[in-house]
C-alpha cells in the first residue's frame, strides 16, 4: 500500500459533468479541474489539464489510450462512469501500471428495463400511437398499422450476462419465450428459463431479437446484412449495448427494403446521429439516446462507485469494480 500524506490533495482531472454523489467523495481529498460543458473537453486543454495529474475520471467522451497516456506523466489511477469501455486501451494503462475501473453491476436492471422497453414499444407501436394522438387523432383506423403481441413470441438474447438475464425475467412475465446466444452455453439455463442457440438459429428463430453482448473486436458490426438476411421479415431487432455492434448501412437497408419489421435501438453508429440520417427518416424505427442508465437512482450509484474507484487508485489501494486487476494489488 502507498503511504498517503492526508494533508496532500491528489490532483484529479473529470472530463465531463458528474453527479453530486461523486463529487461528494472526491472533492475534499482531491483539487479537481472539471470540463462541464456540451461536447468533449479540448485536446489542447486536456493535454494541459493532464500534464501534473494524479486521477483521471471520465465520463466515457474521450479515448483513453498510450498517446493520451503520454501526456500524464504523473497518472496513477483512472476510473469511468460507465460499465463499457470500448474507448480504453486497457493494455496501454496496464503496462504502465495503472489501475483502471468501471462501474459493473449498478445499472443491471435500469438498462434491463430500457431493453424491454424498447420490445414493447416496438410490438405495441407505443410512439407511433403518441404521434397519432398527437396530430389530431385518437382511435386507430386503417391508416395506423396494429402492433403485435409479445405472448408466445420468441425472443432472442445475443449476451446473456446479467443484464440479459434480467431482462429475461422481465420477458417472462409477457409470456415469452427466451432463447440466447453467447460464446458458450451458461450453466444456469433452467434457472434464468433461457434456452442456448448458435447464433444463426437464434436470429431464424427469434420474433424479437435483443442485443445485449459488449463490444469487442469480434462483435464489432456482428449485425451485417448476412445476419440480418437470416432473420424472420416479421422480426424486430432491438439494440441496448453498442452502436458499432451494428454495419449501421446493413440496418439501414434490412429497414427499407423490409428484410425486418423494424428495429428500436437505444445507442447508434454513428452516436449521436446526424440529423439528416437516413435511420432518422424511417416509420419503422424508435431510437432513443443512449438512456440505458438514465436513471437518479442508477446514476447516483454509478457516480459513487467511480469515484470510490478513483480514490482507492489512487490510494494504492484495490479498487471495489477493476479493470486490470494486476494493476489493483499492491
Amino acid at each position: 500500500m502507498t503511504n498517503h500524506n492526508p494533508n496532500h490533495k491528489f490532483k484529479v482531472v473529470i472530463t465531463g459533468r458528474v453527479l453530486p454523489a461523486a463529487r461528494e467523495l472526491i472533492d475534499p481529498v482531491c483539487e479537481t479541474v472539471v470540463w462541464d460543458k456540451p461536447g468533449p473537453v479540448p485536446p489542447d486543454l486536456l493535454s494541459a489539464w493532464l500534464a501534473d495529474a494524479e486521477g483521471l475520471l471520465s465520463t466515457g467522451n474521450i479515448p483513453i489510450d498510450a498517446s493520451l497516456l503520454a501526456k500524464a506523466p504523473r497518472l496513477r489511477a483512472v476510473a469511468q462512469v460507465s460499465v463499457g469501455y470500448d474507448n480504453v486501451d486497457v493494455a496501454a494503462l496496464t503496462a504502465r501500471g495503472i489501475p483502471f475501473g468501471n462501474t459493473p453491476g449498478v445499472l443491471v436492471e435500469a438498462t434491463a428495463d430500457i431493453a424491454f422497453g424498447l420490445v414493447l414499444s416496438a410490438a405495441r407501436r407505443i410512439p407511433a400511437a403518441y404521434e397519432w394522438v398527437k396530430a389530431g387523432n385518437w382511435r386507430p383506423d386503417s391508416r395506423f398499422p396494429l402492433g403485435v403481441d409479445l405472448f408466445g413470441k420468441t425472443l432472442g438474447i445475443v449476451g446473456m450476462g446479467q443484464i440479459g438475464a434480467a431482462a429475461a425475467r422481465r420477458a417472462q412475465a409477457s409470456g415469452m419465450r427466451i432463447i440466447y446466444y453467447n460464446r458458450r452455453p451458461r450453466p444456469d439455463d433452467s434457472a434464468i428459463g433461457a434456452a442456448y442457440r448458435p447464433l444463426e438459429d437464434l436470429l431464424a428463430e427469434s420474433d424479437f431479437v435483443l442485443v445485449l453482448t459488449p463490444l469487442t473486436p469480434e462483435t464489432r458490426k456482428m449485425f451485417d446484412r448476412a445476419r440480418f438476411s437470416l432473420m424472420k421479415p416479421t422480426a424486430y431487432f432491438v439494440n441496448a449495448a453498442r452502436g458499432a455492434i451494428v454495419d449501421t448501412p446493413a440496418l439501414v437497408e434490412a429497414l427499407q427494403t423490409g428484410r425486418i419489421a423494424g428495429a428500436a435501438l437505444d445507442v447508434t453508429d454513428p452516436e449521436p446521429l446526424p440529423p439528416d440520417h437516413p435511420l432518422l427518416s424511417l416509420s419503422n424505427v424508435i431510437i432513443t439516446p443512449h438512456i440505458g442508465s438514465a436513471t437518479h437512482e442508477t446514476r447516483s450509484r454509478m457516480a459513487r462507485l467511480a469515484a470510490e474507484n478513483l480514490l482507492a487508485g489512487l490510494a494504492g489501494k484495490p479498487m471495489p469494480a477493476c479493470v486490470n486487476p494486476e494493476c489493483c494489488r499492491r
